[in-house]
């Protein structure tokens, strides 16, 4: 975020297949970028009708519950669960109309973050260019003390702006991954250390679930076993609370301050624009790694709890189960001899 503001990104059948274990996504690769885009809300009002989801959908379409059959991509064809699963796909705009759905989604998005950059860039106040740019260095610790005290809110905000990227990179890693595409995750996660939002919606935009399966001993390794460990998320969840009550137990004159920077300072305008961004698109991205982790009807409750900024999310790292706790299949493949 700072260096933003300073600087104004299928095997034969005579081959026998091996099955391995994995996690399976939760809905079919047709119908679970509309069912996941917009059923956010519907888990918090238990309604099938059509709910606004800010910033990613205009209404909830139905999807269906999958769970792969088979490790390896060979697939009975004449399997009936396989034909009923493409037929209601078909019936539920899981087909061509559904692929527009999700472009038309993805324009829309795009769009937005269009006009948000250009409202960065050229509409943003800029008054105070020059203590913009000392306000940076003091928060980067590139000037010594000269006796100036900077504003408690401020540097609260500073810290908290370098903790959500992390949150973020448990969330997407691997749930918020893409099987339909061929984009990665990790450098968008990377690049909102120092673009925020900014820089992870175009990943918003290019995104396809369902995320791809999970080898077990994908698990164990870098980094899913940094951002699954429950220490990770406690350590994150502490930090986050002592920063926020850090600022929360500021002066009146001291908001009163920091309101004052927000309409003049360019730098401090675009950083609460970003937390609040962060803090609207991180409801979507919990439900969306709570219903990959099958979760979703015994952490339903934490929902309206992510809506708080950044604790709300954080706890729920904490609270969700470990990859090695989400139920795996182990499927079979059966293949017919001609």
């Amino acid at each position: 975020m700072s260096l933003l503001i300073a600087s104004n990104f299928s095997p034969s059948p005579s081959v026998p297949v091996t099955s391995r274990r994995r996690i399976p996504p939760l809905y079919s690769s047709r119908t679970q970028n509309s069912n996941l885009r917009f059923g956010f809300l519907n888990a918090i009002n238990h309604r099938t009708t059509c709910n606004p989801l800010p910033a990613f959908s205009l209404c909830r379409r139905k999807g269906i519950l999958h769970t792969s059959r088979s490790t390896s991509g060979s697939q009975n064809p004449k399997d009936p669960l396989l034909e009923e699963e493409a037929a209601v796909g078909d019936k539920f705009g899981g087909g061509n109309g559904g692929d527009t759905g999700d472009w038309t989604t993805s324009v829309l998005l795009f769009g937005f973050w269009a006009a948000l950059m250009y409202y960065v860039f050229m509409l943003t106040p800029d008054q105070t260019p020059s203590r913009d740019m000392y306000f940076l260095q003091k928060l980067l610790n590139l000037k010594g003390d000269d006796g100036f005290r900077m504003n408690e809110v401020l540097v609260s905000l500073w810290y908290i702006m370098g903790l959500w990227p992390l949150l973020y990179g448990m969330l997407l890693l691997p749930s918020g991954r893409s099987s339909r595409s061929k984009i990665p995750t990790w450098p968008f996660v990377v690049l909102s250390f120092f673009g925020g939002a900014y820089a992870l919606i175009p990943y918003f935009v290019l995104w396809r679930p369902p995320p791809p399966p999970v080898e077990e001993v994908e698990r164990g390794r870098w980094p899913l076993n940094f951002l699954d460990s429950k220490i990770t998320a406690g350590v994150l969840f502490a930090a986050g609370l002592g920063i926020i009550a850090y600022a929360g137990l500021a002066s009146v004159d001291v908001w009163k301050e920091f309101f004052q920077y927000f309409r003049e300072s360019k730098f401090i305008h675009v950083t609460c624009l970003d937390f609040a961004l962060l803090s609207t698109f991180a409801p979507f991205w919990t439900y969306n790694d709570m219903t990959t982790r099958k979760w979703s009807d015994k952490g339903s409750w934490l929902l309206p709890i992510t809506l708080v900024p950044f604790l709300g999310p954080a706890l729920y790292v904490i609270l969700r189960p470990s990859l090695s706790d989400v139920p795996m299949s182990l499927s079979s493949t059966t293949t017919e001899q001609d």
